[in-house]
């Protein structure tokens, strides 16, 4: 499961490459990745997390504990 967001679950889509004179070609769009460490305080650890840019203004705002409850609760292994 690799460029897949474990927050939010952001995928790479596909598209066209369009050129000047309008010839398309396929390409991948990839979600913005970042390898992150965030301290879970609840169990006193670090935890490292594949997030896009998005999740991590999410877990900015919602907090790390509520984030990870969701997780475990849809069956990802943290």
């Amino acid at each position: 499961m690799a460029r897949v967001c474990q927050v939010t679950g952001k995928k790479p889509v596909t598209g066209n490459s369009v050129s000047h004179s309008n010839i398309k070609t396929k390409r991948r769009f990839l979600p913005n990745l970042q390898t992150k460490r965030f301290f879970y305080a609840e169990e006193d650890r670090w935890v490292t997390l594949k997030v896009s840019t998005e999740a991590i203004r999410t877990i900015n705002k919602n907090g790390l504990a509520s984030v990870i409850k969701e997780l475990k609760a849809k069956g990802t292994k943290i």
